[in-house]
């Protein structure tokens, strides 16, 4: 994932990709009314994913994610789930404070914080299912 993306740019890769898995397209205002922000705002957001390659979008279009946006948005969102499995199931967070709390954090980890967590998860959660 290009390092130069900000929380908010993540953020709408990964709006993107659940617009896609849920209706199969995605508009900018769909994007819009999911973050609470304008049409302007996304537009220009837009703007820059495009030039990034990230997305592809003809203004009024649909916005599709290409290959280095979908592995991105992806990656993203593996960030989150991993963040809230923990949250929930390691920490017993209630699982609105577990979504919120992944979602800030999503952006902030490290990958080496990230794999870490992984191993860690998977050991414990297997721990717990063999007993």
């Amino acid at each position: 994932m290009p390092d130069s993306l900000t929380a908010s740019k993540q953020d709408y890769l990964e709006t993107i990709l659940d617009f896609t898995a849920e209706a199969g397209q995605v508009r900018s205002i769909d994007i819009a009314r999911a973050l609470g922000v304008s049409r302007a705002s996304v537009n220009k957001s837009l703007g820059f994913l495009k030039e990034s390659g990230l997305i592809e979008h003809e203004h009024y279009g649909d916005v599709k994610l290409t290959e280095a946006g979908l592995r991105a948005a992806r990656q993203v969102r593996a960030r989150h789930n991993l963040l809230k499995l923990f949250l929930i199931d390691i920490l017993k967070v209630s699982p609105d404070t577990a979504e919120q709390d992944a979602c800030r954090m999503e952006h902030a980890i490290s990958r080496e914080t990230v794999e870490k967590l992984e191993v860690y998860l998977k050991t414990t959660l297997a721990q717990n299912n063999a007993e």
